[in-house]
C-alpha cells in the first residue's frame, strides 16, 4: 500500500511537473509572440513613416532644410557636410528659416557652401544673425517676398555675481576689455563677409550691424544680401506669435513691426508679453518728433506757386500726396522752362560781353591824359550845351539796363 501510494504520488507529481513546464513554455511562447508582434508593428510603422517621409522629400525641391537654432540638431554643420558630399556634381538647394544661433557653426556652414561651389540658398520666414552668415558662402541667394532679414553685432553671454574687491574688479575690467576686443574682431570679420557679398564698404555694413534693425525683403535686395525675390500666390506673410516673440527676447533680437497672431493665441497674453519687453527695448527707441500737419492743397500752393502760374491755375489737386498732370500741362511746363533757360543763356552772354567791354574801357581810361579844365559844366540845366553822353556813361547805362532785365526774371 505504501508502495502503491508512493507510486500514485509520484505519478501525480510527474503530471503536475509536466503541466507546470507546459504552462510555463506556453506563457514564454505567448510572451515571445507578443514581443515579436509588437516589434513587427513597430517595424511596419517605421517603414510606413519612412515611406511618407521619402514621398514628401521626393516632392520638395530642396536638398537641405535648415531650421531652428544654428548649431542645433536641425541646423548642424556635420549634416550639411554629409548632404554636400553626396551631391558634389550638382546644385544643392537649401531652405533656411532660422533666428540664428552659434557663430562658429554658421562660419563652418558658410565655408562648406563655398567649397562646394554650387549651393542655392532660399530664405523663408524670419531670418537673423547666424542664419544670414551661414548663407554667405552660397553661389546664389533668393528670398520670399514676405520674408524678413536681420543683421546685428556679435554678442556674448556675461554673468557676474558676488562681492568684488578692487583687485577682482580690475581683473573683471581687464577680462571685459579682452572680450570686447574679441567681439570687435568678430564684427569686423562678419562685416567683411557681408561687404564682399553686397559689393559695399565694410564700414557701411558695420554701421548697419550696429543699428540691428529688421529689413524687409525689398531692403535686403537693395543692400545686396540676396540676389532675387520670389513671390508665390499661396505665400502668406510671417506672423509674430507669442512663442516667436519669446525667442526674440531670449536671443536679444528686437521685435519687428508685423502682424500678430490673434487666432491661435490669446491677444491679451501677447500684450502682456510686449509690456514686459518695453523696458528691454526702450533704450533703442527714439522719441517721435511732433511735426505740424499741412493740408495737401496748402502745401501745393506754397511749394509749387511758379508751376501753377505757368499752368494758369490756382492750385493743384492732391490725392494721397500724389499729383496727376496731363500731357498738355507737362508740355507747357517744358516749353516754359526751355524759354527761361534760353533767356538766361542770352543774358549771361550779354553780361560777359559787357563785363569785357567794361574792362577794355577802364584800360583806355587809365591811358587818357588828365583833364586840366577848371570849368564845371552842368548839362542838366536848361540851355546846357553838353547833351551827348560819353562812352563810359553809355556803358554804365547799358549795364544797368541789363541788370534790371536780369533781375526782372522769376
Amino acid at each position: 500500500m505504501i508502495k502503491s501510494a508512493n507510486t500514485k504520488i509520484s505519478a501525480y507529481q510527474n503530471y503536475q511537473y509536466d503541466y507546470n513546464v507546459s504552462h510555463h513554455m506556453f506563457i514564454v511562447l505567448h510572451r515571445k509572440n507578443t514581443i515579436f508582434l509588437s516589434f513587427s508593428n513597430i517595424i511596419i510603422k517605421y517603414i510606413f513613416a519612412l515611406k511618407q517621409f521619402l514621398t514628401i522629400m521626393a516632392k520638395t525641391k530642396y536638398n537641405l532644410h535648415l531650421k531652428g537654432y544654428v548649431g542645433g540638431w536641425d541646423f548642424d554643420s556635420d549634416y550639411v557636410d554629409f548632404v554636400l558630399n553626396k551631391n558634389t556634381d550638382k546644385e544643392v538647394a537649401v531652405l533656411i528659416d532660422s533666428l540664428g544661433g552659434q557663430l562658429n557653426t554658421a562660419l563652418s556652414i558658410s565655408s562648406a557652401f563655398r567649397r562646394h561651389g554650387n549651393v542655392h540658398v532660399h530664405f523663408v520666414g524670419m531670418n537673423a544673425s547666424a542664419a544670414t552668415i551661414a548663407s554667405m558662402g552660397a553661389k546664389r541667394i533668393t528670398m520670399d517676398h514676405s520674408a524678413m532679414y536681420l543683421v546685428h553685432q556679435c554678442s556674448q553671454s556675461f554673468f557676474e555675481w558676488g562681492s568684488l574687491n578692487a583687485t577682482d574688479m580690475q581683473n573683471l575690467i581687464d577680462n571685459l576689455e579682452k572680450q570686447k576686443s574679441d567681439l570687435d574682431k568678430l564684427d569686423a570679420n562678419v562685416a567683411e563677409m557681408y561687404a564682399g557679398r553686397c559689393k559695399k564698404k565694410s564700414a557701411d555694413l558695420l554701421e548697419l550691424m550696429k543699428m540691428g534693425g529688421w529689413l524687409t525683403a525689398q531692403e535686403a535686395l537693395a543692400w545686396g544680401f540676396v540676389d532675387e525675390l520670389t513671390e508665390f500666390d499661396d505665400e502668406s506673410a510671417p506672423v509674430l506669435t507669442e512663442a516667436i516673440a519669446a525667442d526674440f527676447t531670449a536671443h536679444g533680437i528686437p521685435l519687428p513691426k508685423m502682424l500678430t497672431d490673434t487666432k491661435s493665441e490669446d491677444i491679451t497674453a501677447f500684450r502682456r508679453f510686449l509690456q514686459a519687453c518695453v523696458s528691454v527695448f526702450h533704450s533703442q527707441e527714439k522719441p517721435n518728433k511732433i511735426v505740424p500737419t499741412i493740408s495737401s492743397e496748402e502745401k501745393m500752393k506754397k511749394t509749387y506757386s511758379n508751376i501753377c502760374k505757368t499752368l494758369a491755375c490756382d492750385s493743384l489737386e492732391a490725392n494721397d500726396d500724389k499729383v496727376t498732370l496731363t500731357t498738355a500741362q507737362l508740355d507747357s511746363i517744358e516749353a516754359d522752362i526751355t524759354a527761361k533757360y534760353k533767356e538766361i543763356t542770352n543774358l549771361s552772354a550779354d553780361v560777359d560781353r559787357l563785363t569785357k567791354a567794361n574792362s577794355d574801357l577802364e584800360e583806355k581810361l587809365k591811358k587818357l591824359p588828365a583833364d586840366t579844365t577848371n570849368t564845371i559844366v552842368d548839362d542838366k540845366k536848361d540851355g546846357g550845351t553838353n547833351t551827348e553822353k560819353s562812352d563810359i556813361e553809355k556803358f554804365y547805362d547799358t549795364t544797368n539796363s541789363a541788370q534790371a532785365l536780369f533781375d526782372s526774371l522769376p
